[in-house]
């Protein structure tokens, strides 16, 4: 989506949702559209349109801005403006140190013996596989990690999943028109979930956590193929 028609979707969107105009409530939406993959990395953000299509202050968008950025989910460049962020290798490694937290706890600890969420998102995925969809596959599995974490049912764990979600997917943006980079991943989280149902927790952490390295070795490597590259642009 180019970034008229996304504030064109968010002034209908405010138009039929209340809120209470807060910088978290606009972090919140910001964050939403960033980890849809609606708006690219290196994407600026203007100001005026987006107070103007939210309904909301300068000062409370820069508390959203301050929120985000400290997310490392947009970067502030002095006298250039606000910038969706291109996360480093150093951002996918703490990624992955903060997903090896939550996610194998989350299998490991929930106390639900059930996930219908996960079923769902391992359906979708396989669904755009068929359509050759890479955003949908990408979509699809952001789903199924974010419903790992819901299946603590703390809303405090799945927000902190949200935010490294939103860094995530600009991570996958440098593989978007790679099938072949998503497409395995749609069985590996399938293998996971039929472990879990199997009430074999341990075995579902393991076969997440090779997930994860392998995952993490990949992103890593295309970064660094990326960054080689002639023209690329490092803005942060």
């Amino acid at each position: 989506m180019t970034l008229d028609e996304i504030l064109s979707d968010l002034r209908r969107q405010t138009a039929v949702v209340r809120h209470a105009q807060t910088g978290s409530w606009v972090a919140s939406v910001l964050r939403d559209r960033i980890g849809a993959g609606q708006l690219a990395p290196g994407a600026k953000l203007s100001e005026e349109a987006l107070c103007d299509v939210l309904g909301v202050s300068r000062n409370t968008l820069r508390e959203a801005f301050s929120t985000l950025a400290a997310e490392h989910i947009i970067a502030r460049i002095p006298n250039r403006g606000v910038f969706v962020a291109r996360p480093t290798a150093d951002d996918i490694r703490e990624i992955y140190r903060v997903r090896r937290f939550l996610e194998p706890a989350a299998l490991l600890w929930t106390p639900q013996t059930d996930a219908p969420l996960l079923h769902a998102a391992v359906a979708r995925a396989r669904a755009a596989r068929d359509a050759n969809s890479v955003a949908g596959m990408a979509t699809a599995n952001q789903d199924f990690h974010a419903g790992v974490v819901a299946l603590t049912g703390s809303e405090r764990l799945s927000l902190q999943m949200s935010q490294v979600l939103a860094e995530m997917r600009l991570v996958f943006h440098s593989m978007a028109a790679d099938p072949e980079f998503h497409e395995p991943y749609i069985e590996r989280n399938a293998d996971i979930v039929g472990l879990f149902d199997a009430g074999d927790r341990a075995g579902a952490v393991a076969a997440l956590a090779d997930y994860l390295d392998r995952a993490e070795a990949r992103l890593l490597a295309a970064h660094a193929a990326a960054s080689a590259a002639p023209g690329t642009d490092t803005v942060r």
